[in-house]
């Protein structure tokens, strides 16, 4: 079995970490292969030259769900942050061999939640595609943690995601405040079947596409953060309980 421990402190010290062969092939593939099966034409879908992308991925596609979270994958997240965290946001990314998407420097600040309402410390609101996502406190975005799984091997060339290691332990870390004389920008290169782990509060971006090969990864958002008694999460799946069924708050 993989000793976690130096997984676990790159995430305390850096705020990321890959893990290799998460995931073999055949898995890979019967991701893939249920998420062709699926109507591509729902509004929680977002389809253009340059991206396509499922929100709230594990609703629409629940089939999915044995197969991504894995023994090897609820053990990590088991070893790594604990049992007391559950899934609160799932979004699918494709982007194409030919895309010119890319995402500038920036942290997640917002968390998906079910409507939009005034509560102390939660402030402004977005909402795309019929979902509300709010700025969250920043005690909330401390403890939370993602997970990127690459269903392609994705490097500098295709979009792999470039962080600056540590930004996540600043607080709010404005992108035209980052100091390049004492930053550093490291691509996090991902194998087939391998995940990313980061923080939030880490600042990341990725670039346009440049070697015509997919990039495709699902976006899976963890937290134990119990929301003010007027706010849910708009998704929550609890890991180490039933992984069957996903529920709403």
């Amino acid at each position: 079995m993989m000793n976690l421990a130096p997984k676990a402190k790159e995430i305390r010290e850096s705020g990321f970490a890959v893990v290799d062969n998460v995931f073999t092939n055949e898995q890979v593939e019967n991701i893939l292969a249920a998420i062709n099966r699926v109507d591509s034409t729902k509004e929680t879908f977002k389809k253009s030259e340059d991206l396509f992308a499922i929100r709230q991925f594990l609703k629409e596609i629940p089939e999915t769900t044995d197969l991504i979270f894995n023994y090897k994958l609820k053990n990590i997240i088991n070893e790594v942050f604990g049992e007391d965290y559950f899934l609160v946001k799932s979004i699918y990314f494709d982007k194409p061999e030919t895309s010119n998407w890319f995402v500038s420097y920036h942290q997640d600040l917002t968390v998906s939640v079910d409507q939009k309402i005034e509560v102390a410390g939660f402030g402004p609101y977005t909402k795309k595609h019929n979902q509300f996502a709010v700025q969250a406190p920043l005690h909330i975005l401390d403890n939370n943690f993602t997970i990127r799984i690459h269903l392609d091997d994705t490097n500098e060339l295709n979009g792999a995601l470039k962080v600056i290691p540590n930004s996540h332990s600043k607080g709010i870390y404005r992108p035209e405040k980052i100091d390049w004389s004492i930053e550093k920008e490291v691509s996090c290169n991902v194998m087939r079947g391998g995940i990313m782990m980061m923080k939030p509060l880490l600042l990341h971006s990725s670039n346009r596409t440049s070697n015509h090969q997919k990039r495709r990864v699902i976006h899976l958002e963890f937290s134990n953060q119990i929301l003010p008694k007027e706010l849910n999460w708009s998704e929550h799946l609890d890991l180490f309980t039933t992984v069957d069924s996903i529920k709403d708050t």
